[in-house]
């Protein structure tokens, strides 16, 4: 016999009953939960992007147990719950989706010989979050007016906010119309973090300048990549796993040769870190 998700909500609910539940879990609240529930998204990157199916299956369910534990939450606060929550997705996903569910209901078909261009269904798209967004209730924001930047996530890591931020904005009309402009800002701000940096080490500029510059040169970065279609986190995470490898090796041909990498010149391991490089273009051809 396999568990249900029944069976998960009534394990929830009885690691928050008061008597008898677990000290952790009742101790939890929404915000102390949160580090765990980006772990768990974390970890099940990683099992995708190592093609590991067999932990996957088990990420996934940590990530489902973190849904749980604050449907869990909002059931006793009185804010909702599980049902609730699957019930505005599925209502949210049909609205978005009317070149699958044309009539709004998920008993409605789409004509396969009548079907939309990708161009007509990115635009509807659009178009769709564009009205819930304005239909919803503003959040609290001080004295800020409202915005067509409103909703994206403060929290989000800083790269892949840059690409939301910049893909909003290019929706509206503000963007480059081609690439090469890009390239041409990409230039200019290498020159202004050079010219934040000298003046700072000369005792003439101010340092936070350069840590500006440098976001902004990295912001540029996340553009090039927009216009490129490359995921920008997902090109750094090449590189790093790449520098990984290459760094690894020349460990490894090191401690062969019984030489120790800290005693290493600079020049030295930069001659084994070439040599690297070429053996991974022979075999990747």
């Amino acid at each position: 016999m396999n568990y249900t998700l029944d069976d998960l909500k009534y394990l929830m609910a009885r690691l928050r009953k008061p008597d008898t539940g677990c000290p952790w879990d009742l101790k939890q609240d929404f915000a102390s939960i949160v580090p765990h529930t980006l772990e768990e998204a974390y970890e099940v990157a990683d099992a995708i992007e190592r093609e590991d199916y067999p932990h996957l299956k088990g990420e996934l369910g940590d990530l489902l147990f973190q849904v749980v534990f604050y449907s869990q939450l909002g059931a006793e606060q009185g804010h909702f719950e599980f049902d609730g929550i699957v019930d505005n997705l599925v209502r949210k996903l049909v609205r978005r989706h009317p070149h699958v569910f044309p009539e709004g209901t998920l008993a409605s078909e789409v004509d396969p010989d009548n079907r939309p261009t990708e161009a007509e269904i990115k635009a509807s798209w659009e178009r769709i979050k564009a009205e819930e967004r304005a239909a919803a209730p503003q959040q609290d924001s001080g004295s800020a007016p409202a915005s067509r930047l409103d909703g994206i996530a403060r929290t989000l890591p800083a790269m892949a906010r840059a690409e939301k931020l910049q893909r909003r904005a290019s929706h509206h009309g503000f963007d480059w119309p081609t690439v090469e402009p890009v390239f041409d800002k990409l230039h200019e701000e290498i020159d202004e973090l050079k010219e934040a940096w000298h003046a700072a080490q000369s005792g003439s500029g101010d340092p936070a300048a350069v840590a500006d510059e440098l976001g902004d040169l990295l912001f540029v970065c996340v553009n090039l990549a927009r216009f490129m279609k490359v995921n920008p986190e997902q090109a750094l995470n090449g590189t790093n796993h790449k520098f990984e490898a290459r760094f690894r090796a020349i460990e490894a041909q090191l401690a062969r040769e019984g030489r120790d990498l800290d005693a290493e010149s600079l020049e030295a391991l930069d001659e084994i870190w070439q040599s690297v490089k070429g053996v991974e273009k022979q075999r990747d051809r």
